[in-house]
């Protein structure tokens, strides 16, 4: 068994939190660990993840890892980590022919992470020294995984916020979570219900569940982030002389001022009138005019749709 970079074990850099190593470990428990995994190489690689852990998630160990490397457990507290990088390259520069390294002949053992020497060796105290002093423990604690689901939900509960009961299954087993749907969420944002993940092993805890909202297409409302778009239905005349008019909104009923020549694609802006937003500035609603023009005019306003068309001079394909 040579030694091994917990690293590279683990999937992470060397400048990694702890964040991303709790996270690597879990990824790897979940998948090697032999209570779900019966590949008999699965144990193997488990022990590895289960010490790189060890090590790694411990800030004075892994201290003493990064200064030592694979020596780190033989090497005494006081021992300056730059004095014992020349003292082995001192050794290293004089060993005799007959040394052995990478073996379990008299000399060293993987990286000289361990001397057997001539005596006898209790193969338990060795594994302890090896997986983290683990003992009795077969395994260790497996934390639970995090678990992800969507809620769906209309625009007029994102505006205003719910309770929304969700229903979860998994393992052979339905469970159902009242959940409380702050006002203002958005599409993509994640809601965190920690210890409502999987469930933990060994006394560990569960993980967390991330409900990920997913806002369902309305048939008058557009939703760009927090901003709320709207079209504005305005007659030909409403929109040449201008007009105040009411709008729907999720909030309730407001008041569009649309000035004089307006034409359709315009998009007044009214600020605030968006998604509320629990920690900052709400988003805009934005109205974009839509010119209408009756479908079957009558003969009155056909009528005076002709005198308004022999009076004006207006060519909007002119227009600059």
């Amino acid at each position: 068994m040579a030694s091994q970079d917990f690293y590279q074990v683990l999937g992470v850099p060397r400048n990694a939190d702890q964040d991303e190593i709790q996270r690597a470990y879990r990824k790897l428990a979940r998948t090697y660990h032999p209570d779900v995994n019966s590949d008999p190489a699965a144990e193997d690689r488990f022990k590895e993840v289960s010490e790189a852990y060890d090590v790694l998630s411990d800030p004075e160990t892994r201290r003493r890892y990064d200064a030592f490397g694979a020596d780190f457990r033989q090497v005494p507290e006081d021992v300056d980590p730059d004095e014992w990088r020349r003292s082995r390259a001192r050794a290293g520069a004089g060993a005799g022919a007959g040394q052995t390294r990478g073996g379990f002949g008299g000399g060293g053992f993987g990286d000289g992470g361990v001397s057997f020497g001539g005596g006898d060796v209790d193969l338990d105290d060795f594994l302890g020294s090896i997986f983290g002093g683990r003992g009795g423990r077969r395994w260790g604690p497996i934390p639970g995984a995090d678990q992800e689901a969507e809620l769906e939900l209309t625009v007029e509960e994102a505006y205003r916020g719910t309770r929304r009961t969700v229903t979860l299954s998994g393992d052979g087993t339905r469970r159902s979570l009242e959940v409380t749907v702050p006002a203002g969420v958005t599409d993509g944002q994640r809601i965190r219900l920690a210890g409502q993940g999987g469930r933990g092993g060994d006394g560990a805890r569960n993980g967390d569940l991330y409900l990920v909202v997913r806002i369902a297409p309305h048939p008058r409302y557009r939703l760009e982030g927090r901003d709320l778009h709207v079209e504005l239905r305005l007659t030909p005349w409403e929109a040449a002389l201008g007009t105040s008019v009411p709008v729907d909104t999720p909030g309730g009923e407001v008041k569009v001022k649309v000035p004089a020549g307006t034409s359709s694609g315009r998009q007044i802006r009214l600020r605030g009138r968006g998604l509320p937003s629990p920690k900052g500035k709400a988003g805009d609603l934005f109205a974009e005019a839509r010119i209408m023009v009756p479908q079957h005019p009558s003969r009155a306003e056909r009528r005076l749709f002709e005198q308004l068309a022999a009076e004006s001079d207006f060519d909007p394909r002119r227009q600059g």
